[in-house]
């Protein structure tokens, strides 16, 4: 066994183990924890495929951006898990449905690659060669050549979504005191200073 084969046993058995726990960990923030560390395992079985520039993604966005959020939502909200908890065996119905249309898709992918070997080789874009041309230069030229326009367009539909969520979560609360820009630099000495004149002995 080789030492791509160990490394990869051992993020790929550290990766399950961490998913596991997951959904198994009574803390959620245990929970958020153990799920940076399955990100961080999948990295590196990227890295083990030559793909690093999924590997960087997993690690900038997820880590560094989505768990993150959810390590500050889980633990900033006052949310009562064992009340979502309580009503968790009426969704184990739909949970299996789910569950079993990916495992048919996985069974599907896994045995036409086994049945037909000659599809991979179908693939329209060259794979082209690691010494003379990396994964992520190759991905970029695809993606700002070939398909430009539907990167620009999903970059847009995530502007429009990113709007969506900051107007419907923005509430105006009418007993809040708010900051005036205008009023604040329309402000003069005579109106910002008040000058209390305090005789000896005596408080203001």
């Amino acid at each position: 066994m080789g030492l791509q084969a160990i490394f990869f046993y051992l993020f790929a058995f550290i990766a399950v183990a961490s998913a596991f726990m997951v959904i198994s960990a009574k803390n959620p923030v245990h929970s958020v924890l153990f799920l940076i560390l399955v990100f961080f395992n999948a990295a590196g079985l990227f890295l083990l495929t030559g793909a690093e520039f999924l590997a960087m993604i997993l690690l900038v966005v997820y880590i560094g951006a989505v768990a993150v959020l959810f390590l500050f939502v889980v633990m900033m909200l006052d949310i009562d898990f064992a009340e979502l908890r309580s009503g968790v065996l009426q969704y184990a119905p739909i949970g299996m449905l789910v569950g079993l249309i990916v495992a048919a898709e996985l069974v599907v992918v896994i045995g036409g690659s086994v049945l037909t070997p000659e599809a991979a080789k179908a693939i329209t874009m060259p794979i082209p060669n690691p010494a003379s041309r990396t994964n992520t230069a190759a991905l970029g030229d695809v993606l700002y050549t070939n398909y430009v326009y539907f990167f620009q367009i999903a970059g847009l539909v995530l502007l429009v979504a990113m709007i969506g969520a900051i107007v419907l979560t923005l509430r105006h609360r009418t007993n809040i005191k708010r900051q005036d820009v205008s009023k604040q630099v329309a402000r003069t000495p005579a109106t910002a200073v008040e000058v209390v004149k305090v005789k000896p002995g005596q408080g203001v």
